[in-house]
């Protein structure tokens, strides 16, 4: 492989993994702000052990993340300096406010939630934490603007002489079209992730400890099922919009998820589909009639363009090359990314059913406790994985290739180092996060202290855990 592939399974290895936290992050403060306000409200010691039990997870888990994002940065600066350079006047605010507004937020509000237990009032210990999610909301938004300028690029002009994208309306990349559905779909998504922990680990609790803290773990476990369901819901109804906006605005990732070739009115959706290697035609498919046509455009009967179509009109607007995505990939991501995603869902429905009325959850339901966190993990990995490589060739959809962002002093050997080096650093570090939850985990809820509640202004400020 040459510098520029290297360089691309570098940014992808780091970019997967760095997301494998972000999703739990995002939901899981909000599922442990919730529990601490039902705390408030009623009172009730559960919900007191289980804001501190799933906040010591979220804790764990957030620092990783902080730990492995710091890398997405410098790697624009490592790898892709001409694309640092092409987007840097845009990417600059979205950026700046993630970081100077949203990362702060949650930062100073952490600290105190953290060490304010035994200090602050209970209701202004629990704003703290839900400061927090007002952080990562914000901070989930602004780099999904950022991102959604590479899908869509708006508010902007071309400096020829420099060679960059210049930011002209800062409004209009926060509006971005492409932000504002793929928001709502990816902190869905997030939640569908969150709950699916949060019941995952009650429900190993429920099974291979008996007895211990029951009434407790099963209001999570109930708890968390419910946020995948009405997350799924969410995921479902987003994801819709999102197809047809995708549509609109890159009509080329829309053929390359169904590997449609041949322009088609009405077009079909495929469940499964048997191509040449190289995914250049297709050889046997199980289609639904006129499904992708509603999912492109919202109607049953209109057009949707082909691979092939697509081909021959970007070549006559940006020269000649091949303007395909790896076709196989997007196609089979894409429908995994589906799949997962309902099989998630249709789990939580399940375990609400069999845990109904007060029935206590089977002894093979410990085999659901594993997978069941994993699945719309995967699923939101999957996600991204098809809405990076559907772009493809691009990394600004009309403006930059690929190619054009790599760093010119970069050398294969040293992309391969830090390669290297990054994915053996990242494999220790993702022991050491297994191990610390796996230790949470299995330590289960603390015992309830008299003086959690009131304010004792003699006490030393301390961690809290």
């Amino acid at each position: 492989m040459d510098t520029l592939d290297l360089a691309r399974w570098q940014f992808a290895i780091t970019t997967v993994y760095h997301f494998f936290f972000v999703p739990v992050t995002i939901s899981l403060v909000a599922i442990t702000a919730g529990l601490q306000t039902a705390w408030v409200r009623t009172g009730k010691d559960k919900y007191l052990r289980l804001t501190k039990f799933y906040g010591k997870l979220f804790l764990i888990n957030i620092a990783m993340g902080v730990v492995t994002g710091l890398v997405q940065e410098f790697q624009f600066g490592m790898n892709w300096s001409d694309y640092s350079r092409f987007v840097g006047d845009v990417f600059g605010a979205p950026l700046a406010l993630e970081g100077l507004l949203a990362f702060f937020l949650e930062s100073t509000f952490i600290g105190l939630w953290i060490f304010g237990w035994d200090r602050l009032p209970k209701k202004i210990h629990l704003a703290c934490i839900w400061m927090v999610v007002l952080g990562s909301q914000l901070s989930a938004y602004f780099i999904l603007a950022a991102n959604s300028w590479m899908q869509n690029p708006v508010g902007f002009r071309y400096n020829a002489q420099r060679g960059r994208a210049e930011l002209t309306d800062i409004g209009a990349v926060l509006t971005n079209k492409v932000v504002l559905v793929t928001y709502p779909h990816t902190i869905f998504a997030a939640f569908m992730v969150g709950g699916a922990f949060v019941a995952g680990v009650a429900i190993w609790h429920l099974v291979r400890r008996k007895g211990v803290d029951t009434d407790a773990f099963r209001t999570a476990m109930r708890l968390g099922a419910v946020v995948v369901i009405v997350a799924g819901a969410g995921v479902a109804l987003s994801g819709d919009q999102q197809g047809k906006v995708m549509t609109e605005v890159q009509p080329m990732k829309m053929a390359a998820a169904e590997a449609l070739y041949q322009t088609e009115k009405p077009a079909s959706f495929s469940i499964f589909t048997i191509g040449t290697l190289d995914g250049s035609r297709e050889i046997y498919s199980l289609k639904v009639p006129y499904l992708l046509s509603f999912l492109a455009t919202g109607h049953f009967e209109d057009e949707v363009k082909g691979i092939n179509s697509l081909q021959e009109a970007y070549e006559q607007l940006y020269g000649p090359g091949s303007y395909n995505p790896n076709i196989p990939l997007t196609y089979w991501t894409f429908r995994l990314m589906i799949g997962v995603g309902m099989a998630s869902a249709a789990i939580a429905v399940w375990l609400l059913w069999t845990t109904r009325r007060g029935r206590a959850p089977a002894g093979w339901l410990a085999w659901v406790a594993l997978p069941l966190p994993l699945l719309p993990l995967a699923a939101n990995s999957f996600g991204w994985i098809f809405t990076e490589t559907g772009r493809q060739p691009w990394l600004v959809f009309g403006l930059l290739p690929t190619a054009s962002g790599i760093s010119p002093g970069t050398t294969t050997s040293e992309v391969l180092t830090s390669l290297i080096g990054f994915t053996l650093l990242y494999g220790a570090l993702a022991v050491v996060e297994v191990k610390l939850m796996f230790r949470a985990i299995r330590a289960g809820l603390d015992p309830v202290e008299p003086d959690d509640a009131p304010d004792q202004p003699d006490k030393p400020l301390s961690f809290a855990y």
